[in-house]
């Protein structure tokens, strides 16, 4: 018997159907609305980072109007850049479909497109044929020519949200035969970074390294640098305190262990605002147990009882810090300023935020 192909999990658990869509709601209805009032355009833009389903969702929209498979083309125009290319488009959309009313171009990476090629498209988004619809997809909607994106009707994707982001890991692991502690799901969703494609391709990676059906923290933290979780609970419970030199203790600890800053950073202002509105708010801990452990929980609500140094400066103070975090020349610096600020200068937000 011939062995079945191996596919990733992106394209195994990619959605087929609007229904199956996450983390975009706004444009799924947009998208619906348009189809149930026959108010469908001739030109779309899909914009948004990577990894938040654009092209799913343009073959959604194509499936979802009655185009059959034979009249959507797909042009990846990081490799069909130039002019040629496009004036061999230009040919193919004269062209009457196969079987179905509309024939469907998808143009991923269309910001790709040299000048010439762009002006050679606009002409045709300018008066294509009513049986042509364009899809254009870019992570990059800054770079692509403003006579091109005014005839198009905007869609803005949305990075996922972690809690969206560990719902599908959490979905996906157990449809794959494995059970994943709480706390795994939200490493693997914060080592994403807003992408279902990377957060999927880590879940992938951790699945190849354990041996068994658990995924646990530690098989996380040994694949994508999280950190571990007495090591983010001491450092919390030292900014609670503004104990400066124990916070900074931790922070080398994790830089010694290969410990990623921006996962890091990431989980410390997820803990921080639980415990901030835990301190400030106590009737909203039903809220927050959906979406953490109960072992978090009870955590989070002991360091709210004596956290002088967490507040709503002290969030601001880490935002920073993550900003920061992608283009310091040392990883662990904009923390280290966090914890100075937090703990020795009187948490201080900088002026630009205050």
């Amino acid at each position: 018997m011939e062995k079945k192909s191996h596919q990733v999990l992106y394209r195994k658990y990619r959605p087929v159907s609007f229904g199956e869509v996450l983390g975009q709601e706004m444009v799924v209805a947009s998208l619906q609305d348009t189809i149930s009032t026959s108010r469908i355009s001739h030109a779309y833009l899909f914009a948004g980072s990577r990894g938040t389903g654009k092209t799913s969702v343009a073959r959604i929209f194509a499936r979802e109007i009655g185009t059959s498979e034979n009249d959507t083309i797909e042009i990846d125009a990081a490799s069909n850049r130039g002019i040629d290319d496009v004036r061999a488009l230009r040919e193919g959309v004269s062209a009457l479909p196969f079987d179905s009313k509309y024939k469907v171009y998808i143009i991923d990476e269309v910001h790709m497109l040299t000048k010439e090629a762009f002006n050679a498209l606009l002409k045709t988004l300018e008066e294509p044929p009513r049986h042509v619809i364009f899809i254009l997809a870019t992570t990059e909607i800054g770079r692509l020519p403003e006579t091109v994106v005014s005839r198009c009707q905007v869609m803005r994707f949305k990075k996922p949200d972690i809690k969206v982001l560990t719902k599908a890991v959490d979905a996906i692991s157990r449809k794959e035969g494995y059970s994943i502690d709480s706390g795994a799901a939200v490493m693997i969703a914060l080592s994403g970074e807003g992408s279902f494609r990377d957060t999927l391709g880590a879940l992938e990676r951790v699945i190849g390294s354990v041996s068994g059906k658990k995924i646990g923290e530690e098989a996380v933290l040994a694949i994508t640098g999280a950190p571990r979780a007495d090591l983010l609970r001491g450092f919390i419970a030292a900014l609670a305190l503004r104990d400066g030199d124990k916070a900074f203790e931790a922070l080398q600890k994790a830089a010694r262990g290969g410990v990623q800053a921006r996962i890091f950073t990431d989980l410390i202002l997820r803990s921080v605002r639980f415990v901030m509105l835990l301190k400030y708010s106590p009737n909203i801990e039903k809220e927050i147990a959906e979406d953490i452990s109960a072992d978090e929980l009870a955590f989070y609500k002991e360091i709210a009882k004596n956290a002088p140094g967490i507040n709503s400066q002290t969030l601001l103070v880490l935002l920073d810090a993550l900003d920061a975090v992608g283009y310091s020349f040392s990883p662990t610096l904009p923390l280290e300023i966090a914890v100075a600020k937090i703990c020795f200068e009187g948490n201080s937000a900088p002026a630009a935020r205050q």
